[in-house]
């Protein structure tokens, strides 16, 4: 009977020994499925050389999580499929961006999450997908040197670009013949003179330049001068040119007034025109006359005074009268 007792108490153990293992990798399972990370998935269209499972995923440079998968998207052969595990409470947002960026020499790549506004709704999986898709993006301001160097090597230009520089030596070789490099020489030559002249002339050339100088002050000073002179005179031409448009419209009603006045006394000018004019007229000649009169009068009392009392005395007689 005790035999059996300690066969049962063994197996007993061992059965909740059993349990609580199975009980601790389910649990254990859980935690790393959905209890500590969430996990999302990113699609990318460039090499992802370099990043490898278990690759870091940092959020703006701290570690937040691990890459849990990498394979080609079934739908599409020229995107690859990630699939992240990231912390739970990581601010996942709608305008996150992953990159993948290369650190270095190494050629060892992560993803870097960037962007996520404060103001940005969290992201969510969208019906028909299992895990929220994060957006992805070209790193910022880093291009990578092995596609780089693979493009660039694949490109076709590349080769006819170094025929076209072999065939420019070889022309340029073709032209530096004897005589283009002996007209080098004479140039170079004829360019050390110009330059020694210079040298000589140092000084003269600066006294031109200062003499520049001066006229460039001479001139900022006389700017200056018309800057604040210049207003003054605009301020005394429009002032005169106001009195001008005033005396103007002082010139214009006066105009107005004496053809006022002419239209009102135009019966009155008409007839002094017809008959005072010529009365006018005729005074004046008759005026002409008595002058010519008076003046006679006054040049006989001039050469005899006493006339005017003894009367003019009778003309001489003359011989045989």
């Amino acid at each position: 009977m005790e035999p059996k007792g300690n066969y049962l108490l063994v197996g007993l153990f061992v059965a909740v020994l059993g349990a609580a293992v199975l009980i601790g990798v389910l649990w254990l399972g859980k935690m790393d499925y959905r209890g500590v990370n969430d996990r999302y998935e990113a699609y990318f269209r460039e090499s992802v050389a370099g990043l490898s499972v278990d690759s870091t995923v940092k959020y703006r440079g701290v570690d937040v999580g691990r890459v849990k998968n990498i394979a080609l998207n079934p739908d599409n052969t020229e995107e690859v499929r990630l699939t992240l595990d990231i912390a739970k409470g990581t601010p996942i947002k709608t305008d996150t961006i992953a990159v993948l960026e290369t650190q270095g020499l190494t050629g060892l790549a992560t993803i870097n999450l960037t962007g996520g506004s404060r103001e940005a709704p969290r992201l969510e999986a969208l019906e028909g997908e299992d895990y929220p898709v994060l957006k992805t993006g070209p790193a910022p301001s880093f291009f990578r040197s092995d596609e780089a160097i693979a493009r660039l090597l694949s490109e076709k230009s590349l080769t006819d670009l170094l025929a076209n520089l072999d065939t420019l030596a070889k022309g340029a070789s073709e032209t530096l013949d004897a005589e283009n490099r002996a007209v080098l020489k004479q140039t170079i030559k004829e360019l050390a003179d110009v330059v020694h002249t210079v040298a000589v002339r140092r000084g003269d050339i600066e006294k031109s330049l200062s003499g520049a100088a001066k006229s460039a002050d001479n001139l900022a000073q006389l700017t200056t001068a018309l800057n604040e002179q210049v207003p003054l005179l605009l301020t005394r031409i429009n002032k005169s040119a106001a009195a001008l448009s005033t005396m103007t419209d002082e010139l214009a009603k006066t105009s107005k007034v004496v053809r006022s006045v002419v239209d009102d006394n135009r019966p009155e000018l008409e007839r002094f025109s017809r008959q005072t004019l010529p009365e006018a007229g005729l005074l004046v000649t008759e005026l002409r006359q008595l002058a010519s009169v008076l003046g006679r009068v006054a040049q006989d009392l001039e050469r005899e005074p006493n006339a005017l009392v003894f009367g003019r005395k009778p003309p001489s007689r003359g011989p045989g009268e």
